[in-house]
């Protein structure tokens, strides 16, 4: 569960999972011309594809934030600022499930019938992503930085925007919201090709791509089960527009930390990729 974005010199991969060249014209309209069109607003898709087609409109700018952050110029310091980054990311992400496990388990004893399905979901991805903030530690090591690089500065206020608002509504909503999350994270995993790419960039050995790499292999198949599992749960309204908005937050904030992250170097930030964030030192 790992968002790296992929190598913009394949189409459509900057994300990391393969898509068509979009077409010319605003970002929105792009996206609304990929996803399909059903009847009565949509509910005739199944749950999956409800949220593929709110997430398209979002994922434009996600996307351009991602080729920024793996431009040539600068990359070195940019890789390693964004191994910090991830970190501080992904040692939230196995606490977070295990967390909304707890709530799903005392839901389900309460007769809440996404409760036993939502924990047994979480039971086996929290046993899948075990360990890897540990890899991030030792890509750091390896990249010449080391763990303290990532451990002993205060993570960002965008770091603790993503995974506190998880919080919060697995606490005081409802735990399948994670769901949105999870599927984000898994959704664009890194392009096949984009640790050789990284390592030829920064002439580091490939020990400091391992997350890159091992994610890239991994991810794909995950997204897929947590798209299967939203077409299997018995969702309210109100459950998937819970998944819905927690998926959403995430391509927002996830978009702000790589537009942060792109500065980094000497070309300018990404136009109309997330809200403006002000650089290090400035008001």
């Amino acid at each position: 569960m790992n968002p790296a974005g992929g190598t913009p010199e394949r189409t459509g991969e900057t994300t990391g999972a393969p898509r068509p060249a979009p077409a010319p014209g605003p970002p929105g309209r792009q996206a609304a011309a990929r996803v399909p069109r059903a009847r009565g607003g949509g509910r005739g898709l199944p749950a999956s594809e409800r949220l593929r087609v709110k997430l398209a409109f979002a994922e434009p700018a996600l996307r351009a934030s991602t080729a920024a952050l793996w431009r040539p110029e600068g990359l070195l310091p940019r890789y390693r600022a964004y191994l910090c980054a991830m970190h501080t990311v992904i040692r939230a992400s196995v606490p977070l499930m295990e967390r909304a496990a707890e709530r799903a388990e005392s839901l389900a004893r309460r007769g809440d019938p996404l409760g036993a399905p939502l924990a047994a979901y979480l039971a086996g991805h929290i046993w899948e992503e075990a360990e890897h903030d540990t890899w991030l530690l030792e890509d750091l090591t390896a990249a010449g930085s080391g763990p303290r690089a990532a451990l002993e500065p205060v993570p960002s206020p965008l770091v603790a925007s993503l995974a506190g608002a998880q919080y919060y509504w697995i606490e005081h909503h409802h735990p399948v919201a994670l769901l949105g999350y999870i599927a984000v994270l898994e959704g664009h995993a890194p392009a096949a090709g984009l640790a050789p790419r990284l390592a030829r960039a920064t002439g580091l050995p490939a020990p400091a791509f391992r997350t890159v790499h091992e994610h890239a292999r991994l991810d794909d198949g995950h997204a897929d089960e947590l798209y299967a599992l939203l077409d299997r749960l018995p969702l309210s309204r109100g459950q998937e527009t819970a998944v819905a908005v927690s998926a959403l937050h995430t391509t927002d904030a996830l978009t702000q930390l790589f537009v942060r992250l792109g500065r980094t170097g000497p070309a300018p930030p990404v136009r109309g990729a997330g809200r403006s964030v002000p650089r290090e030192g400035q008001t």
